[in-house]
């Protein structure tokens, strides 16, 4: 017979008037005995009841015992769910209380079990001294375990509630202060939130954008404070935002080695309540600099890159501007000598190292540049005509570039 059927069958048992006010006169000694073998011998209570606390507890273990002494001598037409219901509540908001003291189920389990034998040795000398018939006595037995099993399951739904009710509302909590990060919201509103969300501040928060099929095993390798969203934007249906507390310095490289094969952007450490700066950095190297097979895109090693696409319009005029001595030129000769510019600037100068970049002859990069000097004269010695070619050619003709976009489009 289940907990429940053996509970609800206890109107066959019907104590005795008389032999009930005996048992409730013995439930303040039973219910002190109860909690002293509790808080012996369950590890997880050793030491946790004193003083007023102690006195409420027995007082709680003695009201559950005195709603299965009524439950034991109700009649046999009366309706055994009116002295359990209350004790039921009670277990259930016990099982709940367990849960937001963050112990889990093992150690209330344990001292109902104790509870029980305490119960059942104190209560069932009662019935032996008053004569009561063995088949009683048995079927009381069943009945005070069966009544524990009850509580027991009572409990244990609380305490899986009160988790799943915990669970859902920090969730959302945290999902709030995420969107509060990637507003860029007051410090007063995001320390509000992280607080609301039982969330610890960190230094600093580095944003990693990624695959949403990616986030799941990221996430499980990274701070446990780690904050996972999903990136709205338009065009961004699969992408999750992670945002790392304190992945600076020499963590970095940390987080680098834990994002690598996920195809990962790595935007830069900044103080928690701004990091929706780097959440739109990350956003740009992502639209700018293509991703590695195996590695992730670190944006402090593209900062030039990222400046060049601040202004994509601004930059593809600056390259018209600079490169029109080349206009008239066929597209192939155009091609070359713009690469070679490119690299001769970088190089500054340095023949050898220009043919070993562009993989040619020496003589080839000497020839390449006297046809430079003729299109653009004394401009190759000044400054600030270097200075703009420079900026112009800082990203190579076929790489992602910002000068490769429409007039009118904006970085994301």
């Amino acid at each position: 017979m289940s907990g429940s059927a053996a509970v609800h069958g206890a109107s066959r048992l019907a104590l005795d008037t008389e032999i009930g006010t005996r048992l409730r006169g013995r439930l303040p000694a039973v219910a002190e005995q109860t909690v002293q073998a509790v808080v012996a011998e369950v590890p997880g209570y050793a030491g946790a009841f004193g003083g007023e606390l102690r006195a409420n507890i027995e007082r709680g273990v003695q009201m559950a015992l005195g709603g299965f002494v009524r439950l034991a001598e109700n009649a046999r037409d009366s309706d055994p769910r009116i002295p359990l219901q209350p004790a039921l509540e009670g277990a259930y908001e016990l099982g709940r209380g367990e849960a937001r003291d963050g112990r889990t189920m093992d150690a209330l389990l344990g001292a109902y079990r104790v509870g029980a034998r305490v119960a059942w040795r104190e209560l069932s000398a009662v019935l032996v001294a008053e004569g009561v018939p063995a088949a009683a006595v048995a079927q009381f037995a069943e009945l005070v375990f069966a009544y524990i099993d009850e509580l027991s399951a009572a409990s244990a739904a609380g305490h899986a509630d009160e988790h799943a009710t915990t669970g859902r509302v920090r969730e959302l909590y945290l999902e709030r202060l995420g969107q509060r990060l990637l507003e860029g919201a007051p410090h007063e509103v995001l320390a509000e939130a992280a607080e609301r969300a039982g969330w610890d501040p960190p230094v600093t928060l580095t944003a990693v954008l990624l695959r949403e099929v990616h986030a799941g095993p990221a996430v499980a390798t990274l701070d446990a404070r780690t904050l996972r969203l999903h990136d709205d934007r338009a065009g961004a249906d699969e992408t999750a935002i992670l945002l790392v507390p304190d992945a600076a310095g020499v963590h970095r490289a940390t987080l680098l080695q834990a994002l690598k094969g996920r195809g990962a952007v790595v935007g830069p450490a900044r103080p928690w309540t701004a990091v929706a700066a780097s959440v739109r950095r990350a956003g740009r190297a992502r639209d700018l600099i293509p991703a590695a097979a195996d590695e992730a895109v670190d944006t402090e090693a593209h900062l030039a890159t990222l400046l060049l696409g601040s202004d994509a319009e601004a930059l593809a005029d600056l390259r018209r501007r600079v490169l029109e001595p080349l206009s008239d030129l066929r597209p192939s000769t155009a091609e070359r000598l713009e690469q070679t510019l490119r690299s001769w600037l970088l190089h500054q100068g340095r023949r050898d190292d220009v043919a070993a970049d562009l993989t040619v002859h020496p003589q080839t990069v000497r020839y390449r540049m006297t046809q430079l000097r003729e299109l653009y004269g004394d401009r190759l010695h000044d400054p600030a005509t270097v200075l703009d070619l420079v900026i112009a050619l800082g990203v190579p003709r076929g790489a992602p570039s910002p000068s490769d976009a429409q007039p009118g489009d904006a970085p994301r």
